[in-house]
C-alpha cells in the first residue's frame, strides 16, 4: 500500500501524448509552442511522444530536444503500428492524472490545454476540442467528413461528437478504463464515445498544419473510416440479408410472372441478355456480401490471435533509456 501511495503522488497532474510517424521538421516547432503553454500551467507535466517507427530523423529530433526537456518521454515503437496503437502505446504509458492526446502537427493547439484544464477542475471527467471550422481541407475532404459522421450516426450504436477528433482531455479513471479494452481493431474516436463517463466541450479553431504532408491518403482514409463502422457496428452483415431478401422476392415473382406467360403465350426463346444481366447482378452481390463477410471474420482471426497491440523497442526516460 505504501509503495502504491508513493507512485500516486510522485505521478504528474497532466499528461500529453503525442503519437510521431514521420514528424522531424515539426518536433522543434510543436515544443517551442508546447512547454511555454504546460508551463503556464503550473502543474507537474510528462510529454510522451510515441515514434511510430518513422523512417526520417524524428526520433533523433526528440532524443536531442529530450536533452532541455526532462518532461519528455519516449517510445519507440520497434516498427510503424498506425496511429491508433501508437495512441494507445502512448496512454498505456501515461500517468497522469489528467491525460490529453494530440497531433504533432500543430492543428490542435497547445494553448487550449488550459482551458481542458479548467473544465476538468470543475469535475468533469472529459472535456472534448470540437474544432470550429475544418482548416485547410478541400471541399471532397469536408463531404467526406461530413458523410462519414451521418453514417455513423445512423449506423452505429455509438454516437461520435461532430467535428471532435482525438484531440480532448481524459481523467485518469477514463484512461484506466481505455486501457483495460482488449480489443486488437482500434478505432479511437469510437473507443473514446464508447466508453461514456460525464462530458463536456470547448471550441478551438484549427490550425494548419505546420510542416510536411497529411499521412492519410483518400484510400486510407475510406479505409478508416470503414474500420471505425464496422469496429462499432454490425448493420452491414445485417443488411445484406435485407438485401438478399428483397432479391429474392422480386426472383420470385419473376419467375411467377414467366410460368404464367409461358402458359399463356407458350415458349419463347430465351433472351441471352437478361440472363446475363442476372448472372453478373447476382454474382456481384454474392461477391460484395463475402468481402463484407470477410472482413469482419478478419477481425475475428486478428482477436483470436491474441497479439500485442504495439511492440516497444525502447523507452526513453529523461534520465536514459528503460
Amino acid at each position: 500500500m505504501t509503495t502504491q501511495h508513493n507512485e500516486i503522488d510522485s505521478a504528474p497532474v497532466l499528461s500529453v501524448v503525442i503519437p510521431c510517424y514521420n514528424e522531424g521538421e515539426n518536433v522543434p516547432l510543436l515544443f517551442g509552442r508546447l512547454m511555454p503553454a504546460l508551463k503556464a500551467l503550473e502543474v507537474t507535466v510528462e510529454v510522451i511522444c510515441v515514434n511510430d517507427g518513422s523512417s526520417d530523423d524524428t526520433l533523433a529530433r526528440l532524443l536531442a530536444m529530450q536533452k532541455s526537456e526532462p518532461a519528455l518521454r519516449i517510445v519507440d515503437l520497434s516498427r510503424n503500428f498506425g496511429k491508433e496503437k501508437a495512441l494507445s502505446a502512448g496512454l498505456a504509458h501515461s500517468r497522469g492524472q489528467a491525460v490529453v492526446p494530440m497531433d504533432a502537427d500543430l492543428q490542435h493547439p497547445p494553448e487550449v490545454i488550459g482551458e481542458m484544464m479548467a473544465k476538468w477542475r470543475e469535475g468533469w471527467d472529459v472535456v472534448f476540442a470540437r474544432r470550429d471550422a475544418r482548416t485547410g481541407q478541400s471541399l471532397k475532404e469536408r463531404t467526406f467528413a461530413h458523410g462519414f459522421y451521418w453514417v455513423f450516426d445512423h449506423l452505429s450504436d455509438v454516437r461520435l461528437p461532430r467535428e471532435v477528433g482525438d484531440f480532448r482531455l481524459m481523467d485518469r479513471r477514463v484512461v484506466e478504463t481505455i486501457n483495460a479494452m482488449p480489443e486488437r481493431s482500434r478505432f479511437m474516436k469510437g473507443i473514446f464515445a464508447w466508453v461514456g463517463f460525464n462530458h463536456t466541450e470547448i471550441l478551438y479553431h484549427q490550425g494548419e498544419r505546420a510542416a510536411g504532408l497529411s499521412k492519410f491518403s483518400s484510400l486510407k482514409l475510406l479505409r478508416f473510416a470503414f474500420d471505425g463502422l464496422t469496429s462499432f457496428s454490425n448493420f452491414p452483415l445485417k443488411v445484406w440479408g435485407v438485401i438478399g431478401a428483397v432479391i429474392s422476392t422480386l426472383a420470385f415473382f419473376y419467375i411467377l410472372f414467366r410460368i404464367v406467360r409461358t402458359l399463356v403465350w407458350g415458349i419463347d426463346v430465351p433472351g441471352y441478355e437478361s440472363i446475363l444481366v442476372s448472372v453478373l447482378f447476382l454474382g456481384g452481390m454474392q461477391l460484395l456480401t463475402l468481402g463484407i463477410i470477410g472482413d469482419y471474420l478478419g477481425r475475428v482471426f486478428d482477436e483470436v490471435k491474441g497479439r500485442p497491440l504495439f511492440i516497444v523497442r525502447r523507452l526513453y526516460e529523461p534520465d536514459g533509456p528503460a
